[in-house]
């Protein structure tokens, strides 16, 4: 029973975050049964993580956007643009590729400075400007293309995005340095898991108990291996696959053990407290935007090397995916509330959902209509963790509403009130004589005045 209550308490802890996880297994499972086990083929997992990997770096970025309270549509176009600066330093002016990878961070940097300013120190809306940003860098990198591609670019670059670290510590049918280096973040993810339950308990905390300390350590050790193993055996760790979990990891730690992590969260979750604190909120927004504008370059960068071409059209609808990551994976739109780690499972559970639709269409010539459903069922998921449970009508909402206050309705009004008006949530109007905020069934019946409502109709 012990253990039926922890494992109980483990997954209502924080629903938001683990039915995400729940989704994404079931996710896996069902497209596994689905394809025959072509989804887990080690050439198949090593293609979901390559081919979503800017998609990935981009709800990194973004999901701290939508902490901070706002939103970035322009990261598409400064992809495209970006990855167009890339190309034209690397291949037109045959410089380094190095310099091609500068080149573009820089320009990204500069473009989220821009942004920045806008939002932070003008206070023009993020959505309005971001919006102008999205038509402004997409003709740019059209005037910077001269609306043609480039291509092809050097080894050395596509390497970021199509190469792989293999061969280091050998091995028969399998690279070895993949699994070493999967079994050294299995034991520092345990290193850190075990400070952070005795710090706990150092505090008087309450933490998990030890079994499920360690069933938890041990299935997060068997999933990893696991994953390690099927990508040892086809070509070894890709190269992007390293950047991405470096910038998951120094995310990680920006967003819940630094300062500026903290003032982010405070200022999403409530603005005119954050300013009264003490934090400088305009600041922290600008440098949000900044941060933004850089991993779209590094986004760009490793949508370039992927495709070897730089064209005016590359990034179209990646800000919406982008978007929809971080939603999927836990993020509110009204601000504070998301991780990053959630972001790339909401990421990971779309790009599961592509691939294994690819194979089924390729099977049974599928229609591409599971697109649609994927932000909206996450939205709706989320919804149901995070809203309380309404009453179904305004008699259970309210059941001392029968006339016993100054501001109560009478039963009759009640009854005179449409089944479908009936909604539990506050509709409020200030009193003139406190200032104060009351629902609007606690004002007096006005008789004859659209069927009861007060004001004159519903």
């Amino acid at each position: 029973m012990a253990v039926l209550d922890t494992v109980k308490s483990v997954f209502t802890k924080n629903l938001r975050q683990s039915g995400i996880y729940i989704a994404f297994v079931a996710i896996i499972a069902l497209f596994a049964v689905l394809t025959h086990g072509t989804l887990l083929q080690p050439q198949n997992i090593t293609n979901i993580v390559v081919q979503n990997s800017y998609i990935l770096i981009l709800a990194i970025g973004m999901v701290i956007v939508i902490i901070a309270g706002h939103i970035d549509l322009s990261v598409g176009s400064i992809v495209a643009f970006t990855g167009a600066v890339a190309g034209v330093l690397t291949v037109r002016m045959d410089l380094p590729w190095w310099l091609g990878v500068l080149g573009a961070l820089l320009v990204g940097a500069l473009v989220g400075a821009w942004q920045g300013y806008w939002v932070a120190f003008v206070g023009i809306p993020a959505f309005i400007v971001t919006l102008a940003g999205m038509l402004i860098f997409r003709g740019a990198t059209m005037l910077t293309l001269g609306n043609t591609q480039i291509s092809p670019f050097p080894a050395t670059f596509r390497n970021i995005a199509s190469g792989y670290a293999n061969g280091i510590f050998g091995g028969q049918g399998y690279d070895l340095f993949t699994l070493v280096l999967a079994a050294a973040g299995v034991a520092a993810f345990a290193f850190t898991q075990f400070r952070a339950r005795r710090a706990g308990q150092r505090y008087q905390q309450n933490v998990a108990s030890m079994p499920a300390f360690v069933a938890k350590i041990l299935a997060v050790a068997v999933v990893a291996m696991a994953f390690a193993w099927q990508l040892a055996h086809y070509k070894g760790l890709p190269i992007v696959l390293v950047v991405l979990a470096v910038l998951m990891l120094v995310y990680t730690a920006v967003t819940k053990r630094s300062v500026f992590g903290r003032h982010v969260y405070a200022i999403g979750g409530n603005l005119p407290a954050a300013t009264l604190s003490g934090i400088k909120v305009k600041w922290v927004s600008f440098w949000v935007m900044v941060n933004m504008g850089v991993l779209s370059a590094v986004a760009g960068i490793v949508f370039t090397a992927r495709l070897n071409m730089a064209g005016p059209k590359a990034g179209t609808m990646f800000e919406l995916d982008a978007i929809a990551a971080c939603f999927i994976g836990g993020a509110a739109v009204t601000g504070g509330v998301g991780t990053v780690v959630g972001a790339i499972v909401g990421g990971l559970i779309m790009g599961v959902m592509n691939n294994g639709m690819s194979l089924l269409r390729r099977r049974h010539r599928l229609p591409a209509v599971h697109q649609g459903p994927r932000p909206a069922g996450g939205g709706r998921i989320r919804h149901l963790q995070q809203a309380p449970r309404r009453p179904l009508a305004l008699t259970k909402a309210l059941p001392h509403a029968a006339g016993r206050g100054p501001h109560q309705r009478s039963a009759p009004c009640l009854r005179q009130i449409p089944a479908a008006k009936q909604v539990p949530w506050t509709v409020g109007v200030k009193l003139p004589e406190t200032g104060a905020r009351t629902p609007w069934w606690s004002r007096r019946c006005a008789p004859g005045r659209g069927g009861g409502a007060v004001g004159g109709g519903w």
